[in-house]
């Protein structure tokens, strides 16, 4: 990567904690969910890499995933790869405001239903995450505190009110 982050400086997506994250021991990380999102603007760090395909690759080793769950709208040829129906071209048009060729993005898809056996709403996510053991609820705290401010989703509001955690 190049420079530092540039907080909020990507387009609005729909995030949503709707990913029962393995490496996260269970906890809900953020995916982008066309279906229960909320718009979120996003941050944008610049790759080393002139190569499209490079530059997935190192995201998709950084992030532990597989290449193909990394989404990328290509400029130059208006090539594309998205999970979403709408979030490519939610890509598509913040580039044409930037001087960018290409973009890339973590676009995993939320797992929650299929995990879990239930939708996804805030009653069964805290269900979910109140069946977490002491390590994995901890972690799940700690992401849900120390996602960026303005990923402000529902889950995020609502778990960190006073009581959300309380198992009785």
């Amino acid at each position: 990567m190049r420079g530092g982050w540039k907080m909020y400086a990507g387009p609005l997506v729909p995030i949503e904690f709707s990913l029962v994250s393995k490496k996260r021991l269970g906890a809900l990380a953020l995916v982008i969910d066309e279906d229960h999102g909320t718009p979120c603007p996003t941050c944008v760090i610049e790759s080393t890499h002139t190569d499209l395909q490079a530059a997935i690759h190192e995201l998709a080793r950084r992030e532990r995933t597989a290449e193909d769950t990394i989404g990328f709208f290509d400029r130059s040829n208006g090539e594309r790869r998205a999970v979403g129906i709408h979030t490519a071209g939610l890509f598509e048009n913040w580039i044409e405001s930037t001087t960018y060729d290409a973009v890339i993005w973590t676009d995993g898809e939320s797992n929650f239903l299929r995990t879990t056996g239930s939708v996804f709403s805030l009653p069964a996510a805290r269900q979910h995450l109140l069946s977490l053991d002491v390590p994995a609820r901890r972690e799940a705290q700690r992401y849900l505190r120390n996602a960026p401010k303005r990923v402000d989703t529902p889950l995020r509001q609502t778990s960190l009110t006073a009581g959300w955690w309380a198992t009785d």
